[in-house]
């Protein structure tokens, strides 16, 4: 489907070399200043052609606001997006004896679309490009602003790894990046502004991302790709989040992740790595939680006024959420990306009308999608928390409208929640 979302949803619309492409959110929280400024930012970072390790297709992906809002506030109705295609060439999709419409590229869409829909996009990939992710960044921006008012959450991603160069590799001593105290340190401090010095590859260290660098340059000068991943980290967002049983919130991470094109992975807190350590080292201790100053508890400070929790953990293996809700620690996760299929090596496969052939594909194209995921997952990590934490604030509203019992917290007094505690 093309929309994502119970409460805050997002549909998107548009093909690689279409007209425009764009999306809908429905139910954005009225009185919320926005305007085109608030989320082109974004789309900057998106954007194709940043660099020579990216595709060269020259779009601005300049962003409009169609509908939804008045004087720079947001009206509560349906917020349009619309970005228009201006470099388009679908030309490069045919003609010749080696037509890339003529055969469904390895372990691209074409051929699932067809088997699918008994026809598909004549170039560029259609709704399976990429490009559908403009919709996803705009919309993504818009949940950011208003997580980043009302609670101060911080949406951190970076490219973590590229083919067999990792940031943070797994060693004997530090199976998983979460016992890594030189990871643990950058997620709690890392920001966007400090990604971005590391342009085009967005990998915060100086020497990896070097060494990432040139291994994009050497696969994409072979006509090739290589894959890798990104992390992303999302600070200060509310306890609290998540919907037992199908719905945890690790569950819509990972289901927005691997919406994203390319995805072939995703895990959260200790992954993979923690299946090699002990119950006894890997559970998260409760600590009774350090006090907020009242200057941000009544808003004097120029932070959004902060829930104040009773507990937090000594460790964060858990990576922010325990029985599929969120804590208050840092939710920390992983999603990796395969190379991108279109390379312009030739080769040997068979054709729609099942002949052999060669193929080589034309068209322009990442060698790396990592640089450009960064904020594609930035985005749909804002989409999942705006969407969970709606559902929570009606599911307190209607609660706060119930006589307190005794087993039961009263929702004006309850400190590990969303609502603010305000001196």
């Amino acid at each position: 489907m093309s929309t994502f979302g119970q409460y805050f949803r997002v549909t998107t619309y548009g093909e690689s070399h279409g007209r425009s492409v764009g999306c809908i959110v429905d139910n954005c929280p009225p009185g919320l200043q926005l305007t085109e400024d608030d989320i082109q930012p974004q789309m900057t970072r998106r954007r194709p052609g940043q660099s020579a390790l990216t595709t060269p297709r020259d779009e601005k992906d300049r962003v409009e606001i169609q509908s939804g809002t008045e004087a720079g506030v947001t009206l509560g109705s349906p917020i349009a997006l619309r970005v228009m295609n201006e470099d388009q060439r679908p030309h490069d999709y045919g003609g010749g004896g080696k037509n890339i419409d003529a055969f469904p590229r390895p372990s691209h869409a074409d051929w699932t679309y067809k088997e699918k829909y008994g026809v598909k996009s004549s170039s560029g990939g259609g709704r399976s490009s990429a490009r559908e992710t403009i919709g996803r960044v705009a919309a993504g921006a818009i949940a950011e602003k208003y997580l980043r008012v009302a609670h101060g959450v911080e949406i951190v991603a970076f490219t973590s790894g590229v083919g067999h160069e990792h940031l943070f590799p797994s060693t004997a001593e530090h199976p998983t990046q979460a016992t890594n105290p030189a990871f643990l340190q950058l997620i709690d401090t890392v920001t966007r502004a400090r990604i971005d010095e590391f342009l085009p590859v967005r990998c915060p260290d100086a020497t990896q991302c070097a060494k990432m660098e040139r291994l994009i340059a050497d696969f994409r000068d072979r006509k090739d790709s290589i894959g890798g991943v990104v992390t992303c980290v999302i600070r200060n967002c509310p306890s609290g989040l998540g919907e037992p049983c199908f719905d945890k919130l690790e569950a819509t991470l990972a289901h927005a992740m691997l919406s994203i094109p390319a995805t072939k992975g995703f895990e959260i807190g200790s992954g993979f790595g923690g299946c090699e350590v002990p119950g006894s080292a890997h559970n998260d201790a409760f600590v009774k939680a350090p006090a907020i100053p009242p200057a941000e508890l009544n808003g004097a400070s120029s932070e959004p006024p902060r829930a104040r929790p009773r507990l937090t953990t000594k460790t964060n293996n858990s990576g922010g959420i325990q029985g599929g809700i969120t804590n208050g620690a840092h939710i920390y996760f992983n999603v990796a990306f395969k190379p991108p299929a279109t390379i312009g090596q030739a080769q040997q496969t068979v054709g729609y009308d099942e002949a052999e052939g060669v193929l080589e594909a034309k068209g322009r194209h990442d060698p790396c999608v990592i640089p450009r995921a960064v904020p594609i997952v930035e985005a749909m990590a804002a989409l999942v928390v705006m969407d969970a934490l709606l559902a929570q604030s009606a599911r307190q509203s209607a609660r706060g409208l119930l006589p307190v019992l005794a087993q039961t917290v009263p929702v004006g007094e309850q400190e590990n929640n969303l609502t603010k505690a305000r001196a």
